[in-house]
């Protein structure tokens, strides 16, 4: 496999989502410029990783750097672009692992915290991709890979803002994809279903498990094994898709 330059967002803790693709695509010889928010999850019920990104560094290697970086100022996606490209001479693929979720509930909603939601996960995404589209030179094998949460497949009471920026993303999959397939660049949109990363508390982790028909959650693996897939050459014909692999999650029960 021909080795590529890959942006990988939302790179802090080594249990998420991002640190899995980051080890996929470094095994397959690819090079990496990783960026993420420790600060962030630090603040999180759940707990950040102090030592998440030098030891994941030291894991893979020469393959990947790291900047840390906050994607609710507007300059930041443009500036994590023009660093890929700086670092390695171009840019050939995107995957917006980032997230920003906390508890938005109806009767309890913040103007702020709206904003927040739709700054990081809408507005620094679509900054993203319209940086990554003016760089890409390439002419084919463009890849951006977005993330949502399968909003449209069941409500999301205690994260009504996470659930709007997450399905805007959905729809922005359908809109950018015929616009970027002529650059050579495909725009897909993974939906990984309730994730193991650590971030559930005992009690909701089992009863989340008990939704699924394998009696489990999924894992950052799994979704990083879809990543590379969509990544590769052999999925250069799809595009515009939002791809569901959640294992069976049954949403009501």
């Amino acid at each position: 496999m021909t080795a590529r330059v890959f942006l990988v967002t939302g790179v802090s803790r080594r249990v998420g989502i991002g640190a899995a693709v980051a080890r996929i695509l470094a095994a397959d010889g690819h090079r990496l410029l990783l960026t993420g928010l420790p600060g962030y999850d630090d603040a999180q019920p759940y707990g950040g990783d102090p030592d998440g990104v030098p030891a994941l560094l030291a894991e893979l290697g020469e393959a990947a750097g790291h900047v840390t970086a906050d994607l609710l100022d507007p300059a930041t996606p443009a500036a994590l672009v023009a660093e890929a490209v700086r670092r390695h001479g171009r840019l050939d693929a995107v995957v917006a692992a980032h997230a920003y979720s906390t508890r938005t509930r109806l009767g309890e909603l913040d103007a702020i915290e709206i904003d927040r939601h739709l700054l990081v996960n809408v507005r620094a995404t679509l900054l993203l991709a319209d940086a990554f589209a003016t760089s890409f030179t390439a002419g084919a094998g463009g890849r951006l890979v977005f993330f949502s949460s399968g909003q449209r497949l069941g409500p999301m009471p205690d994260e009504l803002a996470y659930a709007a920026g997450k399905a805007a993303l959905e729809n922005l999959t359908a809109q950018l994809a015929p616009l970027l397939m002529a650059r050579g660049v495909t725009v897909n949109c993974l939906n990984p279903g309730p994730t193991d990363t650590g971030y559930a508390p005992p009690d909701a982790h089992a009863a989340v498990a008990a939704r699924f028909p394998a009696g489990r959650w999924g894992t950052p693996q799994e979704a990083a094994r879809l990543v590379r897939f969509l990544c590769s050459r052999e999925a250069d014909w799809i595009t515009g898709q939002v791809i569901d692999s959640e294992g069976g999650f049954h949403r009501y029960g």
